[in-house]
């Protein structure tokens, strides 16, 4: 049973990227899934979280506008999709699992996919 992220690279600002966050062995309907990334300086951010029903998201007010979140229940996946990328959005991205809500402690954290801006 795990989450796994795919879709990091390396961009030049201004560009996009599209991460996947696909579930193994538990289907994902019932799980809000929120992407986080980890700083240089360590420390993890929300970036935004999808409700099971996908009908409410919420964003971090630094990619508001930019990056956008959906899910696709019957392949199991959700996405983010960063577009007008900034240096400042290199980081680490994770994706996490929780059942019904977006809320700590998580069900199910993934490895990470490494996401670097160029300017």
């Amino acid at each position: 049973l795990q989450v796994v992220e795919s879709g990091g690279g390396v961009v030049q600002a201004g560009g996009s990227l599209r991460l996947s966050c696909t579930a193994s062995g538990f289907s994902l309907d019932t799980y809000a899934v929120a992407w986080l990334r980890q700083s240089p300086e360590n420390e993890y951010d929300g970036v935004s979280c999808i409700h099971p029903s996908g009908d409410r998201i919420t964003y971090a007010d630094s990619v508001q506008g930019r990056f956008i979140t959906s899910r696709d229940n019957a392949a199991n996946t959700v996405y983010l999709q960063m577009n007008n990328l900034k240096p400042d959005d290199t980081a680490k991205y994770y994706c996490a699992a929780r059942i019904a809500r977006c809320t700590i402690p998580y069900d199910f954290l993934g490895q990470g996919t490494q996401v670097t801006v160029s300017s």
